[in-house]
């Protein structure tokens, strides 16, 4: 039979007549291995077609979804203007406004601006806009936008946060969509400033800015972010329980994938935790590690730190043995282990490893720790766990010359004081200054009746009435009593009551005291301890945490002009290299002369030791397993854990490669 007949025959056997006719004439067996084959052939070839297809195309995100965040506490100012104060504020801002420019990891990039320029050593700085750039509302963003943002921002009426940053610079007007800022000095650091999100000037001018933080436009936000407001929820007292975002289809950047993004706020983290078991919310942070089924955590590295600034106006720490032996003395593995899980990374300095040139190395050594402070001069002489040392004060005023008939003076005056606290010696007691006979026959009857220190020594019976070196030894050691000053190992260690720090403050205490100190924990509110303890340095040592900025600026914190009162010099340290330094540093924008700079103060700062280094901690994200896209970054703030929104997805599809 040819090809073509067998075709023509095999489609008559598909007909329904033929099928029926064909399956007749086939007995039982026939049929069985009939309808085996074809099952196997369609099985194979849809096996086939399904390979193919899965080899052929790939999955990539789709639009649609919803994200529920959940945080503790609740928003007040959806405004750059204010929000930075608040991190629940901030976080939904962060969604709702763009920058100037952002940080992806540690590098400046374009966001509203298409570039900036530095100019006249970094005294000046221009930026141009990109083009067609819209608020929310469809209105265009230009240049006035910027600078009436800055001007807000300088209103001391207004009390925006940002003010202190943006003190002293000057903001002009180039074009619609240039504009410069100028600075009365170079200004490495001003860079992180370009990370500005404006405000737009046509919702905004009207307001009196006394009246800004009250206007009810704070919570009725046009922005220029990938999401804009859609509704807010409030509960019977008043209180936003609820925002929705919805996608700003007037944003100039990628379009998110997710269409709708809810903010849920809770009282406490309890409540929180509570929703993230019930899978009621997508994204949560929590200060303390642990497990959450259904959850996937993302570490964000941040530049902050925490440690013991020791307050060097106290008298425990004015010596640099004990600041050292309690520094070697500090088991820092110990610390990170048991506070923080593990889920952060030890500091020495801080100059934090993402911004260090040279290997951090760990220095924690008990046996050296307490080898220091024995060569100070400390040990536990009554037994009592403390360590002290015993100083002895020499007195104010000594004999120092020979005295004879006829001397006169100061040191005549205080023998005669001397001798006449004995009314057998001196009964006359007169205070002449003047080395008469009385005074004569007083130094005699002195020297005989401890003739066996100062005449028996050199075969005499007599005194001779002269004040020479044993006259002169014994009048200094009856007259002047040398005084011992006792200084015990003992201090107070202040933090905030929060979880982690107690932990922390707890374990610092066991090892500290192993050492031979003795450690009372003081523990206040966030808010006291900011507002009342810190402003006045009233504590010996701070167990408390500093935020440096993206470019880190460390004049703040260590330059000796900031110890004052509301100065951030926790440690009130002062030393002239490092405050040169640090000047130096923030006008530098030469990258290897800002890395030798800041590898001298760094070398300068941990060997004046004024704190003790412990931890940088991870901000630690839960994100839901269904939710796809949401990416490890180095981040300045909380609200930067939305730096890649717009590649978070929770759809998908499959589409040909």
């Amino acid at each position: 039979m040819s090809l073509k007949n067998f075709f023509l025959a095999l489609k008559k056997i598909f007909t329904f007549s033929g099928l029926e006719f064909f399956l007749r004439s086939q007995n039982k067996i026939e049929r069985f291995f009939f309808f085996t084959f074809l099952f196997l052939f369609f099985f194979s070839s849809s096996f086939l077609a399904i390979d193919f297809y899965f080899k052929k195309t790939k999955i990539v995100p789709k639009e649609g979804g919803i994200f529920v965040e959940g945080m503790v506490g609740f928003p007040n100012y959806l405004n750059p203007v204010y929000s930075i104060a608040s991190d629940v504020d901030d976080s939904i801002t962060n969604l709702l406004f763009s920058g100037l420019m952002k940080f992806e990891g540690k590098n400046l990039v374009p966001d509203l601006a298409q570039s900036y320029k530095v100019l006249e050593d970094g005294r000046v700085f221009e930026v141009s806009l990109k083009d067609n750039i819209f608020w929310s509302d469809g209105q265009k963003i230009t240049s006035d936008d910027v600078i009436f943002t800055i001007k807000t921002i300088q209103n001391p009426e207004v009390k925006s946060p940002l003010r202190t940053a943006w003190l002293g610079v000057d903001v002009e007007k180039i074009s619609e969509k240039d504009f410069k800022f100028i600075l009365k000095n170079p200004s490495f650091v001003f860079l992180e400033n370009l990370t500005l999100k404006p405000i737009p000037k046509h919702v905004f001018e009207n307001i009196p800015p006394a009246n800004l933080s009250l206007s009810s436009l704070n919570l009725k936000p046009i922005g220029s972010g990938p999401y804009q407001l859609e509704k807010i929820e409030r509960d019977e007292n008043g209180r936003v329980v609820l925002i929705e975002l919805k996608r700003n289809e007037n944003y100039f950047g990628k379009k998110p994938y997710i269409q709708r993004f809810f903010f849920r706020f809770f009282e406490n983290e309890e409540e929180l935790l509570e929703a993230a078991r019930k899978k009621e919310i997508d994204g949560f942070s929590l200060k303390e590690f642990q497990e959450i089924p259904g959850f996937c955590l993302i570490n964000f590295k941040m530049p902050r730190y925490f440690g013991v600034f020791l307050n060097l106006e106290k008298k425990v720490f004015s010596e640099k043995e004990v600041r050292e032996g309690l520094d070697t003395g500090t088991n820092k593995k110990e610390i990170l282990r048991k506070a923080i899980s593990n889920k952060g990374e030890i500091i020495n300095s801080p100059v934090l490893p993402e911004f260090s040139f040279k290997e951090e190395k760990m220095n924690f050594d008990f046996e050296k720790a307490k080898e220091i402070l024995e060569k100070a001069g400390y040990k536990d002489s009554d037994g009592d766990g403390v360590l002290e040392k015993i100083i002895v004060k020499e007195p104010p005023f000594q004999f120092k010359s020979d005295l004879s008939l006829g001397s006169k003076g100061k040191e005549v005056e205080e023998l005669q004081r001397c001798l006449a606290k004995d009314p057998e010696i001196y009964p006359e007691g007169e205070i002449t200054g003047y080395f008469g006979r009385k005074t004569k026959e007083a130094v005699i009857r002195f020297q005989e009746k401890y003739k066996s220190e100062i005449l028996e020594p050199f075969g005499l019976e007599k005194g001779n009435g002269e004040v020479k070196e044993k006259t002169r030894e014994k009048l200094n050691q009856i007259c002047f009593e040398r005084r011992e000053e006792r200084y015990d190992l003992k201090f107070s260690l202040t933090t905030a009551e929060d979880p982690i720090l107690l932990k922390t403050a707890q374990i610092l205490k066991e090892q500290w005291e192993k050492l031979g100190f003795k450690i009372e924990i003081k523990t206040y509110k966030i808010e006291d301890l900011k507002r009342e303890i810190i402003p006045k340095k009233d504590y010996d040592a701070l167990l408390f945490g500093q935020i440096l900025g993206k470019i880190p600026d460390f004049f703040p914190f260590w330059h000796s002009s900031q110890i004052g009162e509301n100065g951030l010099n926790l440690s009130n340290y002062q030393n002239k290299d490092v405050d040169k330094i640090l000047e130096e540093v923030r006008e530098e924008f030469d990258e290897e002369k800002r890395k030798e700079k800041l590898e001298k103060f760094e070398e300068i700062l941990n060997k004046d030791c004024p704190a003790i280094f412990l931890y940088n901690p991870d901000y630690l994200y839960f994100v839901s397993e269904k939710v796809k896209g949401v990416k490890e970054n180095f981040i300045s703030l909380p609200s930067e854990r939305f730096w890649n929104v717009e590649n978070w997805y929770i759809k998908e599809k499959r589409v040909w490669k």
